[in-house]
């Protein structure tokens, strides 16, 4: 009994010790390893072990060259004990839901078995776990209208990621809105994903320039890492680069804004501000004034807009003017 336990226990080590595709390990290697865990045990055994336990696990070798490798089926299910719990899998389900386009490639596959665990896990009906009903009872709601996003093409993300996590060039085949052809970029260098509702860009710099620039994942129809190593962008800074309002268009340096609000359009604003520097003054008319230094964007004057008649920008003139012409184009259409 104590032989068969000791078999047991080896066997379950081995199973935890065999990486998924397209990782792989040899017979010796886990030799070595088992032996570390004080299993010690002949490559002959483990050889005949893993063909054993491959009958019943969906374990592969890759015999074309000696010596064999062998690992997990890529996609197979997750081989763990004990299962993954109700709040276990309650978590993976909400990192599947909102980090899929966080993660890199390799840890989205890697973690792939304990989506489709936890999956599993919530589906089933006789555990009467109140936190299995928490996906039926929280959402996050976007503050815009809310759009289908864009499809991507699994295989470029795969490559555009793995060419950032490994500070590699790029060649990509890029179709331009409303363009016929994809335009070809030699020599791309990957500096940062960013995700914007929807929509994933790449931050990058193109060939020999210094500049960075800004281009969205789904317009990528055709991607190639090269071997060349990309270059750094001295000084770059990601959050600094998001902050400068790059993501929200740029139309002009930051800006000093004032404008007047409703006490109903801008009441939002004690709790949410627009910046760090803002100020909020309540009028005895029921009216909001707003001064604030923010990223002159066009998602700043789209935020604006929004408001309609609840916000009348009084600086600077130029935004000012703009929002008037606008609004005179509106009455125009609508008349």
């Amino acid at each position: 009994m104590a032989s068969n336990q000791q078999a047991l226990l080896r066997q379950w080590h081995m199973l935890q010790l065999v990486p998924r595709a397209p990782l792989s390990i040899e017979a010796g290697e886990l030799c070595r390893r088992l032996d570390a865990l004080e299993f010690p045990v002949t490559k002959r055994t483990v050889e005949r072990d893993l063909n054993a336990l491959s009958e019943v696990f969906p374990l592969v070798c890759d015999d074309a060259e000696k010596p064999f490798k062998w690992s997990w089926l890529r996609g197979a299910q997750r081989f763990d004990l004990p299962g993954l719990t109700v709040p276990e899998a309650l978590t993976m389900t909400l990192v599947e839901q909102h980090l899929h386009h966080h993660l890199p490639p390799s840890t989205a596959e890697a973690l792939q078995p304990y989506f489709v665990s936890a999956a599993r896990t919530l589906s089933t009906d006789d555990d009467p776990a109140p936190s299995k009903a928490w996906l039926r009872k929280v959402r996050s709601v976007p503050p815009h209208q809310p759009l289908i996003p864009p499809r991507l093409d699994h295989d470029c993300q795969r490559t555009v990621y793995l060419a950032l996590m490994e500070d590699r060039q790029l060649t990509l085949h890029y179709r331009k809105r409303d363009a016929s052809e994809p335009t070809v970029y030699e020599a791309v260098h990957p500096l940062a994903i960013v995700q914007r509702g929807g929509i994933v860009y790449l931050a990058c710099m193109f060939g020999d320039y210094e500049d960075v620039r800004t281009i969205a994942l789904h317009r990528i129809v055709a991607a190639e890492a090269r071997y060349e190593d990309a270059r750094k962008k001295e000084g770059f800074d990601l959050d600094a680069y998001i902050a400068s309002g790059q993501f929200g268009v740029i139309a002009g340096e930051p800006l000093r804004l004032r404008a007047v609000f409703t006490r109903a359009a801008g009441e939002h604003l004690y709790e949410t501000p627009l910046s760090t520097d803002q100020q909020l003054t309540a009028h005895g008319d029921g009216q909001l004034l707003l001064s604030a230094t923010v990223p002159h964007t066009r998602a700043l004057v789209w935020w604006l807009l929004g408001f309609g008649d609840g916000v009348v920008v009084e600086e600077p003139a130029g935004l000012r003017q703009e929002m008037a012409q606008t609004a005179a184009r509106m009455a125009r259409a609508y008349a």
